[in-house]
């Protein structure tokens, strides 16, 4: 079953954050395996990060990746994201 995940990001730039996907880009594989559509917006004080996912193992597999770069960088964590169970979505 489909996830949406908010994450919120306080203290993480745009320029932070681009050099994290930068990484995560360059790793071997699928990196971004399940994941069906992808938002960061920039608050003024930090991130703000929707996600949508086929399921929550594809979203715990990439936090296993994303985790570990995110600390190799120093950047702050931020709290637990919100998950919710999708009814239903679409892609025109």
């Amino acid at each position: 079953m489909a996830i949406l995940v908010k994450s919120e990001l306080p203290g993480v730039t745009t320029d932070q954050y681009d050099a994290l996907n930068g990484k995560l880009q360059a790793l071997p594989g699928d990196t971004f395996q399940g994941c069906l559509s992808h938002a960061c917006v920039s608050t003024g004080s930090g991130l703000v990060i929707h996600d949508l996912w086929e399921s929550e193992q594809d979203m715990q597999k990439f936090m296993g990746l994303v985790m570990p770069l995110a600390e190799e960088m120093g950047l702050p964590q931020g709290p637990q994201p919100e998950i919710h169970q999708v009814h239903n979505y679409w892609t025109p």
